[in-house]
Parts: structure tokens; sequence; C-alpha cells
């Protein structure tokens, strides 16, 4: 069953970013709730699904109704999107206005986001680890398969695409990172982004510093970064 667009629930609301869809200006609506309890998300206040939201969907559609010819593209962010089905009815609506449409998701809900791509021109896809290792780092059974499962409609799409991976040491050690490069390289990633997580912002409050030597960035631009056709190190 369809919902409609004005369900959406939405956490916050960036009218103007740069960062958050390459190459275009873009506004970024963030999605209300995700099924995840990852210890560096930085997105905290956007985790509960029944948290009150400050926004409702008939206002921002509004605003970017006004905004057509001075933005190029709407992101659909978080939270998790594809957590709720309203989800689809916004990407719709923001079709119609002739916004191109960017989206950031973890991969949650492989199904949703199945329907979802055909409407979206750009997808950052945060995939976090190998698959058997997953449900640890998102406290969350069954996490792993859904997350890869969401790769593959990503990468058998066509789609434009960044994959990306949030790494802590004390989460995804070095070896275990290179077994994620070969296994993305398998499945014919070419856009893998790798980001040094910045635990201070974090959801956890335990974990310890997550400290970069000269000699990691080492081993990942030269043992990592050539499998991939674009490939990026995020300080």
């Amino acid at each position: 069953m369809h919902k409609s667009a004005d369900q959406l629930r939405i956490g916050g609301y960036t009218p103007l970013t740069t960062i958050d869809y390459p190459g275009e200006l873009a506004a970024v609506i963030f999605c209300q709730g995700c099924p995840w309890r990852c210890a560096y998300c930085q997105n905290e206040h956007l985790l509960d699904a029944g948290a009150a939201t400050p926004y409702q969907w008939p206002d921002i559609r509004r605003h970017l109704e006004q905004r057509r010819g001075l933005l190029d593209a709407v992101v659909l962010s978080g939270g998790e999107p594809t957590a709720q089905a309203a989800c689809l009815q916004v990407a719709a609506e923001l079709k119609v206005l002739g916004f191109k449409i960017g989206l950031h998701t973890g991969g949650a809900y492989p199904d949703r986001l199945r329907q979802l791509l055909p409407l979206c021109d750009w997808v950052g896809l945060d995939l976090k680890t190998v698959p058997e290792h997953y449900d640890l780092l998102t406290v969350t059974p069954g996490s792993g398969a859904r997350a890869w499962q969401s790769l593959q409609h990503v990468l058998s799409l066509g789609i434009r695409y960044e994959v990306r991976t949030t790494v802590h040491w004390h989460l995804l050690s070095a070896q275990r990172l290179l077994n994620l490069a070969e296994q993305l390289r398998y499945r014919g990633v070419q856009h893998w982004a790798v980001q040094l997580c910045h635990t201070d912002q974090g959801y956890s409050r335990r974990l310890p510093s997550n400290v970069w030597t000269d000699s990691d960035r080492q081993f990942v631009l030269q043992q990592i970064a050539p499998q991939f056709a674009h490939f990026e190190l995020r300080e």
C-alpha cells in the first residue's frame, strides 16, 4: 500500500548544499527513523522513528516549488529514507517538480529500495563491512544480508552511485577492510569512498579514539585504492 507523501516523517531539512550530491546544488530532506544502531552514527537525533518531527512535507514542497531553476536536485537522507513507504510518493512528486533525486541509504530495506531506485539519479550507499560481521556493527540481526542485497540492486540498475564505508579501526580492522575491498571488487563496484570515523560525534560514547597513522593511509592508498576505478580516502 502506498502512503501519502504528507505522511513522510521529516527530522531535518537543509535548503542548500554543495556536498551531498556530487556536482549539483541540492536541498536535503532528513527522514526520521532508522532500524540500526551503529556505534559511529552522527545523526542520533534521527534514529527514533516515533520522535517529534519539526517539518511537514507540504511546507517543504512549497519551499522547493519556489526553488525550481535555482536547485538541481533534492537528496533524501536520514535516518534511513527507505524505512518509510511515503518516500516513494515524495520522490515521485520531486520528479514532477523537475528535480534530480539523490538518495543516501544504508540499504536496510532492499525491497523498497528496488522500488525507489528508478526514480533516483544518484545513490550514496553506506556499506559498513563484510556481511558476516554486519550484525555486530549495526546491533541488528539480518542487517548484513539486507545491505548486500541492496548493493546488488544498485549495481544491477546501472544508476550513478557511490559506495562508501566509514572506518573505525576498533570496528573494522585493516585485514577486514582489505577483505571488504576484495568482495566489493568481486561484485563489480567501481566507485568506493573510505571515510575516517570521528568518534566524538558518534552514537556510542564508549568507542576509543580512532587514530590513523601515515602507515594506515599508505596501506589504504597502496593496497586498496588501485582495485577501484574511482576511489577516495576522506579525512
